[in-house]
């Protein structure tokens, strides 16, 4: 009998580290579940795109609702939605603290407790968190507050998940970049990023997907915090 096509449903998915994702899993021959606020219908059968604000319960609710009466499982999560905001801690306004909040914790919140109830049905699954190298190692001059708290708070809570379900058959692992190539961030200010890392360059999308795919097929990895930083976290 033929395996059943394997599903994964990525978050944050319309642009940079996110869209890469999509192309990498497809190239697998995974059925993909998309979702940004901005993502626009796939042409793809094997493509299911779903716009929508990711920190809100509902769309957390239509995303794997969609996933499974579409194509039935759900067999990895990538939380890759996130949002940083660059200010001095005293300068931040609530409604910066709001937007990070909704995104980097709500966010990874309905949708990884959905995606888990579907996972437990079949004993097996696989969440992958992508948080961040500067919440366990901030640079000097970088203002880092609302990412340390948000992305060290999806370690933590990578770790806890990963015990909480081992024995479930559900593994729970973190990829966390350094400064990664993306339209995020000028190319006029690229030589700059890549000196933060004692590498001395800036990370590319492929190093992240590369470390998520290698995640996803590592059956006795969990509660791993795979640091993809060109050194960052280890020191300088």
């Amino acid at each position: 009998m033929n395996k059943p096509q394997k599903v994964v449903v990525i978050t944050g998915a319309s642009q940079g580290i996110g869209a890469e994702i999509v192309k990498a899993f497809r190239k697998r021959d995974y059925r993909i579940v998309a979702t940004s606020r901005s993502i626009k219908p796939s042409d793809d059968e094997h493509i299911l795109n779903i716009a929508g604000d990711i920190g809100d319960p509902a769309t957390a609710q239509r995303v794997i609702s969609e996933a499974i009466t579409r194509f039935g499982r759900i067999d990895t999560l990538v939380n890759n939605a996130g949002v940083y905001i660059g200010k001095p801690f005293t300068e931040h306004t609530i409604e910066d603290y709001a937007a990070v909040m909704n995104v980097n914790m709500a966010g990874f919140f309905h949708i990884t407790q959905r995606a888990i109830v579907e996972m437990e049905k079949h004993a097996s699954g696989h969440v992958v968190n992508i948080t961040s190298s500067i919440a366990d190692a901030p640079i000097s001059g970088v203002y880092s507050v609302l990412a340390a708290m948000t992305k060290g708070g999806l370690n933590a809570a990578t770790k806890a998940l990963a015990i909480e379900y081992a024995k479930k058959g559900i593994r729970v692992n973190a990829v966390a970049p350094g400064i990664i190539k993306t339209p995020m961030h000028a190319p006029e200010n690229h030589d700059v990023l890549g000196a933060f890392h004692p590498i001395g360059r800036m990370g590319e999308t492929s190093d992240i997907v590369d470390a998520i795919l290698f995640l996803d097929s590592a059956p006795f990895i969990t509660g791993e915090i795979l640091h993809v930083d060109g050194g960052q976290s280890a020191g300088h």
